[in-house]
């Protein structure tokens, strides 16, 4: 969605106030404001953020990473049936037909107020090396990606030679693995779970995830061995700055790589997909050291992808959280594909920076680049932000032009706005412009502040719900006056109600 509003353009005058005001002042004003949020209740994280706050503009603040708990297992045992129990909707496919995949592979999960990602590996095929190679490889990946793994059994089917085959490489990890025995529907079926004990993975947690029987005792179980801050996403500080090069298959994205590093580092090939895992390079630009990952091609279709191909949309997902700046590479010489604006959205979730480089530049006609402008005023309009770069990664043309783009994004991504200055602005715009009415309420921003970056974070407590469009108006206020190219702004609110006084 574009992040046009229906508010008039921003005065200069108002710019200039803001970015001109006295730290001295700014920083009085949100003390004020702060000092008038203890009329409201507030709960520990609440406080935990307003204490933690800090206008240090070289601070970096991370939001912690959220744990990830792997959910794994043969075909048809009921993974996406967990997810979804898990989750709390019907967000995951779920068919009789094994192997059935998704889109789609992380969710948010919360349980007893903890909150964390479910990796579903659930969608697969097995491919030519034999069903137990496949279901291995993708409990491999998912141990890779995972703090902890569930690994899911069907009891009334029993262990099978696969589960035997995927539990030797569980068992050599040092992730912590808790055995699921899916399908026990009532009390009659335990004996089924019982068996898998054989299995020698300890106790089987007996649960119907289709019924909801025993997935309670399940989460308790899985908060115990969940760190409280994920260990494989974390974020990693200093070093070369991170890239992933992301984009449909056979687009450019390994020619792209191999020409920033002057070398042949990846096989390039006409067929589509031909790079299956990410390839870490160090690569030397213009004086500077980046560290590039070229990932394999996000299939268009990739609930069709077979073993091989759904594993590399995996890896695309972890090369992104590993990552600092995505790079989006788009063929120009085929029209905007709904997988390109997919690739992009994905970037947009996972709250990296964001350059587009639009490749094959050199072998564009005066039509097709004029088609291409509109393609990209109609279906990129959500992302005017990001830099975007001409490029062509055969020939090497305009490829001085990848570094500005990627210091001006992760420039941005870094960036902090002082709470005074963010609460003035806040102050100025409500005034000017007031929330509309609601339901006979009119809800007010209390208080402001940018509780993290990388991505821009920032946090609005309210006395009431906060219009879509008015979170967008306030986006684009902070692009027009602070910047902020090629990274998204996240805009949250926490709804607030005044402490009741006692009589």
């Amino acid at each position: 969605m574009a992040e046009n509003d229906d508010f008039p353009a921003i005065d200069g005058d108002l710019a200039d106030r803001i970015t001109s005001m006295d730290d001295a002042d700014a920083a009085q004003r949100a003390a004020s404001l702060r000092a008038g949020l203890g009329d409201y209740d507030l709960d520990d994280e609440d406080l935990g953020l307003l204490d933690g706050l800090s206008d240090d503009p070289d601070a970096i603040v991370y939001l912690p990473a959220l744990p990830v708990l792997a959910i794994v297992g043969r075909p048809n045992v009921g993974k996406s049936a967990l997810v979804n129990r898990i989750i709390g909707r019907r967000e995951a496919v779920v068919e009789d037909t094994p192997g059935v995949t998704r889109d789609r592979v992380n969710y948010k999960g919360e349980w007893a107020g903890r909150k964390f990602t479910i990796v579903d590996t659930g969608g697969w095929e097995p491919d030519a090396r034999g069903i137990n190679a496949s279901v291995a490889a993708q409990a491999e990946i998912a141990v890779d990606l995972a703090d902890a793994v569930l690994f899911v059994v069907d009891a009334t089917v029993g262990a099978t030679s696969t589960d035997e085959h995927v539990v030797r490489m569980l068992r050599a990890t040092k992730k912590p693995v808790i055995l699921v025995a899916n399908k026990v529907d009532d009390v009659r079926q335990e004996a089924d779970a019982a068996s898998l004990w054989s299995l020698g993975l300890g106790e089987p947690w007996a649960v119907s995830a289709v019924h909801g029987r025993g997935v309670a005792d399940l989460l308790d179980k899985v908060l115990t061995v969940l760190p409280e801050v994920s260990a494989v996403a974390k974020e990693e500080v200093g070093g070369p700055r991170r890239v992933a090069i992301i984009g449909r298959p056979n687009v450019g994205k390994s020619s792209l790589l191999n020409k920033t590093a002057g070398e042949e580092r990846v096989v390039v090939n006409d067929l589509a997909g031909t790079t299956r895992d990410p390839v870490d390079e160090q690569v030397e630009i213009a004086g500077k050291f980046w560290r590039f990952v070229d990932t394999a091609g996000i299939r268009r279709r990739v609930h069709l992808a077979q073993g091989a191909d759904f594993y590399a949309t995996l890896r695309t997902s972890a090369a992104l959280e590993k990552a600092e700046v995505a790079v989006v590479v788009i063929d120009v010489s085929e029209p905007i594909s709904v997988q390109d604006l997919k690739i992009v959205d994905l970037v947009l979730e996972s709250g990296r920076a964001l350059v587009l480089a639009f490749n094959k530049w050199d072998i564009l006609d005066d039509e097709r680049r004029e088609m291409l402008e509109r393609e990209i005023e109609q279906d990129l309009s959500h992302v005017s932000w990001a830099p975007r770069v001409n490029i062509s990664a055969k020939t090497g043309r305009h490829m001085e032009k990848l570094v500005p783009a990627l210091e001006t994004a992760l420039a941005s991504w870094d960036t902090r706005i002082a709470t005074g200055k963010f609460n003035a602005l806040l102050a100025e715009l409500t005034a000017e412009h007031p929330h509309p009415v609601r339901g006979g309420k009119q809800p007010r921003i209390l208080f402001g502040t940018q509780a993290a970056s990388r991505p821009p974070t920032f946090v609005l407590f309210t006395t009431g719900f906060l219009d879509p469009q008015y979170r967008r108006f306030i986006t684009r206020r902070l692009r027009e006056i602070f910047g902020f190219e090629g990274s998204p702004i996240n805009v949250n609110m926490r709804v607030r109600e005044k402490r009741q006084r006692r009589s």
